[in-house]
Parts: structure tokens; sequence; C-alpha cells
């Protein structure tokens, strides 16, 4: 575990201490739970990015009909 100061607004460090107090632990406690979520979450989007874009493109078109113009593709007719 490492020490580190950190500098709030006090807006921002009163939303920080009604929160922590509200989960029934330390404002430190709060706000490096809140980091490392916020850290698994980007890792967690990069990894599920990288396999998507990884994988081939799919094929829209497999049986070699024409697409479908872009009127009748956002033709409203009925919702109007």
């Amino acid at each position: 575990m490492r020490n580190i100061t950190i500098t709030l607004d006090e807006k921002t460090a009163a939303w920080a201490r009604s929160r922590a107090a509200e989960h029934d632990m330390s404002l430190s406690r709060f706000i490096g739970e809140l980091l490392e979520s916020t850290m698994r979450e980007s890792h967690e989007y990069r990894t599920a990015m990288h396999a998507f874009l990884s994988r081939p493109p799919t094929d829209l078109n497999k049986d070699g009909a024409p697409y479908p113009s872009r009127d009748e593709l956002h033709d409203r007719d009925d919702l109007r």
C-alpha cells in the first residue's frame, strides 16, 4: 500500500466524505476502491474492444442479394 496526498475542492471533498459515510468506510478506503474500480473497468473495456476488433468482419451480404437502399432502411411511414 502506498500513501498519497490528493487535493480536492470543498464541494468534491464533501461529496466524497458523504459517500464514504453512506458505505460505512473511511474516505481513504472509499477513494481507493473508487480508483480501483475505474482501473478495472478501463482494463476490461480495452480487453473487450481488442477482442471485438480482432475478429474478422461479418459479411452482411451472404446470399448476393442487393443491399436495401437508404430510403428503405429509414422508411418510417408506419410510425407517422
